[in-house]
């Protein structure tokens, strides 16, 4: 009797399988920080992770983990990120108004920028955008206020449908 017991062969298949498959989203750690807990016994060290997740079209979200090895922290931040996934308003490449996001002690000003100016939000899928930290720089309290900024963006069609009018009214 012979089996098909190769275990190298079926890892090697796996991998041959993932590795065609295109990436589905573009993956960032924004911060990676160790953290200690004191014990009776001693310091406990622990790595935490801030991760942003996004298809580059407009579909975007941040999470944190924590765990005893910085990969399985990232790993865990990445999981937290695809959970938290929403939809942002674009304009072409660009946001389509200035826009302020706060977040606890974090504010940060967001505004559109001509093409092939400011800075990339790959993860996003803006490539012109200029920004600017008002207040903290905190990584974690940053990325919420970006989000929050990025979440309360309208474009015409948006704010015409609320008040009833039609995008030609809304645009001069």
């Amino acid at each position: 009797m012979a089996y098909q017991n190769d275990r190298n062969d079926r890892r090697g298949n796996r991998r041959n399988r993932e590795e065609q498959e295109a990436p589905e989203f573009v993956e960032k750690v924004v911060s990676l920080n160790r953290v200690a807990k004191t014990v009776k016994g001693g310091r406990i060290m622990r790595f935490a992770a801030l991760c942003v997740v996004g298809d580059g079209k407009g579909r975007v979200g941040f999470g944190t983990g924590k765990a005893n090895e910085v990969s399985e922290a990232i790993r865990k931040g990445l999981e937290d990120a695809k959970k938290n996934l929403t939809n942002v308003t674009l304009s072409g490449t660009t946001i389509p108004h200035e826009v302020i996001g706060e977040f606890g002690a974090g504010r940060v000003l967001l505004k559109p920028a001509a093409p092939g100016t400011g800075i990339i939000m790959e993860a996003a899928g803006i490539s012109d955008i200029r920004a600017k930290c008002l207040r903290s720089n905190n990584p974690g309290n940053v990325v919420a206020a970006t989000m929050q900024g990025l979440l309360s963006l309208r474009d015409a069609q948006q704010v015409a449908a609320v008040r009833g009018k039609a995008p030609s009214d809304i645009l001069g």
